[in-house]
Formats: structure tokens, sequence, C-alpha cells
């Protein structure tokens, strides 16, 4: 199949893929119940934005092969929060929904971060925080590379960061490095939600005028809602009709979102939930998930 073809091949509607979200987090809750330990937050604010660039139709995923030549590439720079992408290969099928809960244990595929040599749908391993991107940023260049030679349209790279990871300075030579080599198929996703296991970004080590120096560097930068899939799905689109530079889409979002105790915690940053507090966090998933499936009903 083409990479328009798969692009299209998985598309689903905005509830539809704001049930996907939902069962990922729920998904979330379990693998790092049964694990003892993991980041819940950094994965529950994440799952919105990767259900929908899963299923929007801008990135080419292929349902029957994970290694397909025509596929797009997506790199979780912040390989801590591999709970929300084991999640999302379960929905797609790259991974049976069962193993899900052998996270983190010996001899499991699903490590703490993630590992290409063994998980199907993981591009490259990653968690030493900062190198994301400039992977991402050589993976960019070396398809656009071999687009000009077959005259063809260049593959797309996305990569999920965080806002506390952006402290670290290797980014910004990733990112100045695509700015000058125009790598228009490269799409930067800031999960913007303003926690670190330190505290508040803005508190640590503060970021913040983070849409104006991406530009300054030379970035199309937009800047989106992380939990309203109508909106990231448009945010999304106008990343990858930019042919002048390569985009940066800056989400809020809020760490720990859907479960009410851990919404905004850094100390949910990186502690797994005992049994008690997974009920009352998948009570809490569930009864928005009867309320989107009742919606979806109606629609």
């Amino acid at each position: 199949m083409s990479t328009e073809t798969l692009r299209n091949a998985c598309v689903r509607t905005d509830g539809e893929i704001e049930l996907v979200a939902n069962r990922m987090r729920r998904d979330i809750i379990e693998m790092l119940e049964a694990a003892g330990s993991g980041h819940p937050g950094g994965s529950l604010s994440a799952a919105d934005i990767m259900a929908t660039l899963y299923y929007s139709g801008v990135l080419a995923w292929d349902p029957a092969d994970p290694c397909s030549p025509e596929r797009d590439r997506f790199v979780l720079s912040k390989g801590h929060v591999a709970p929300a992408l084991y999640a999302v290969l379960a929905q797609m099928g790259y991974l049976p929904h069962e193993e899900l809960t052998t996270l983190r244990k010996l001899g499991s595929r699903l490590q703490g971060h993630p590992d290409s040599n063994l998980c199907p749908g993981v591009e490259v391993g990653t968690g030493s925080l900062g190198q994301g991107l400039s992977i991402a940023a050589g993976m960019a260049m070396g398809l656009a590379l071999d687009a000009k030679a077959s005259g063809e349209e260049p593959r797309r790279v996305f990569a999920l960061t965080g806002d506390g990871e952006l402290q670290e300075g290797q980014n910004w030579e990733a990112l100045m490095f695509a700015a000058h080599r125009k790598l228009s198929n490269l799409v930067v996703l800031v999960d913007n939600n303003n926690l670190q296991i330190d505290g508040h970004v803005t508190d640590v080590c503060s970021i913040d005028p983070l849409d104006k120096k991406l530009r300054a560097f030379g970035w199309h930068v937009i800047t989106c809602d992380g939990h309203d899939v109508a909106a990231i799905r448009a945010a999304l689109a106008e990343a990858v009709a930019c042919t002048a530079s390569p985009a940066a889409i800056i989400f809020k979002t809020i760490k720990g979102k859907g479960v009410s105790f851990m919404e905004d915690q850094a100390s949910w940053h990186g502690n797994a939930p005992s049994a008690e507090q997974a009920a009352q966090a998948l009570a809490e998933i569930d009864a928005v998930g009867a309320q989107l499936a009742a919606a979806a009903k109606e629609a």
C-alpha cells in the first residue's frame, strides 16, 4: 500500500478516538498497578494526543506490518511514558491486549522504556531524556534525502516530548538543526503539562515563553488544548500542511488527566497506584467511558 493509502486506512471519528483514549487510560492504570512501578502522570496526559495521532489520518501505519517501508515514524522522546505507547500499540493490534500487564516484568517485551529490538511498532529505544528529538531530526533528514532521490513525498516523523524534557540542552541543538535544514516532514508534539518529577516546570526551570522561543528558532508553532480531540486533529492537519519549515504543536495538558487524585500532582510522576487506588481510578475512567459510549450511540 502507498503511504497515502496507509494514512487513510485507519481513520476514526472524533468520538471513536475519544473512546480509544479512554481505553488507553484504563490500560495504563491496569499496567502500572500490575507492575507496581512506572509513570502514570505523563502517560495519562499524553493519551488523547497519541490516540488522535494514530487515528486521525496524518500518520501512515499498516495494521498488518509495523515495519512497512511506507510507514511514517513516531518517536516517543519521553520514553518513560511507555505505557501510553504500549496502550496504543495494543489498540492497533501490534500487541495482544493480555500482554499489557507484563509491563516491566523480567523477560517481557514491554520494558519500562520502549525497546525497538523487542516490541513491534517501537521505532527506537528512548528514555535518556533530550535525545529523542535529535534521533527524530536525523530520521526526518534521512527520509527527506530518500524522497529527493526517488521523487516521492517524504515520509513524516512525529516526536512526542514534554516540557520538562525540553530543559535538556540537546533538544535545542536538534530544533536548530531541523529548522536550518527545513525539515518540513518533522512534527514535534509537546506535552505541556507543566509538571516534572521535582514539581511544576515553571518553578523548577521555566521554559516559557516556549512558543516564542520555537518561532525564533525557525519553527511553525501551533498551540492547542491537548485533551480536545477535534482541536488536536485540526492542529495535526495544520502541522503536516506546513511545507516551509518543521512544525511544533504545544499541547496544553493536565498531568494525570482522567484520574481526579492524580491530576496536576507531581507525586504521580513515577508512582504506581495500589490496588485500591487503581480501583478508584478505573471507576472514574469507566464512568467517562460510559458517557462517551452513550454519546456515540446518540450521534
